[in-house]
């Protein structure tokens, strides 16, 4: 299978059920957005992180290609056949269980805090911007996606934000408040 196919020289790309449409169609757009919000999740793991947070990160990784996929496949076309690439409320269940579990591991938060800290808690930051930038795009979609998958990318963001937390507080880099 080449890298290259030509068939996007002209500006369309084709969804799961083989229809074109415009690379800058707000579909292509929103799981363009998600696939930032997984590069940068890579950037994140180029440092060195603890174990469990660089685990977390490959899964969530995962996962962003299911949304992609789910956000590519508008008509169901791959259905039941899915099933690598199906996020589902145990995924939003998993997060929100890491949240609660990094969130324990930081002082509470008393004021805003300014995005930054150590590199891979800054990149955690950024991250975390793309995926609410990616939210807003999916929401905007009509129709809306399923609503699983607002639910996912939406927590994501809340992870986002704990995961660099916890790296900084790991790291002993203070948080500056607003």
């Amino acid at each position: 299978m080449k890298l290259y196919t030509r068939t996007g020289d002209t500006g369309d790309t084709s969804l799961f059920d083989q229809r074109r449409v415009s690379k800058a169609d707000p579909l292509v757009d929103a799981y363009g957005e998600v696939d930032e919000v997984n590069a940068w999740l890579g950037f994140v793991r180029t440092f060195t992180l603890d174990p469990d947070i660089d685990a977390a990160l490959i899964a969530i990784q995962r996962d962003l290609f299911a949304v992609g996929a789910q956000l590519a496949d508008p008509t169901d076309r791959l259905g039941a056949h899915r099933t690598k690439a199906f996020v589902t409320a145990d995924h939003v269940t998993r997060l929100e269980q890491l949240i609660d579990r990094l969130d324990a591991e930081v002082p509470p938060l008393k004021a805003f805090i300014l995005a930054g800290g150590s590199q891979p808690g800054a990149a955690l930051h950024i991250a975390r911007t793309v995926c609410r930038r990616a939210e807003r795009r999916m929401v905007g979609l009509s129709p809306v996606p399923e609503p699983i998958l607002i639910q996912y990318v939406n927590r994501l963001s809340d992870l986002l934000f704990a995961m660099a937390r916890a790296v900084n507080h790991r790291a002993s880099v203070p948080e500056t408040e607003w």
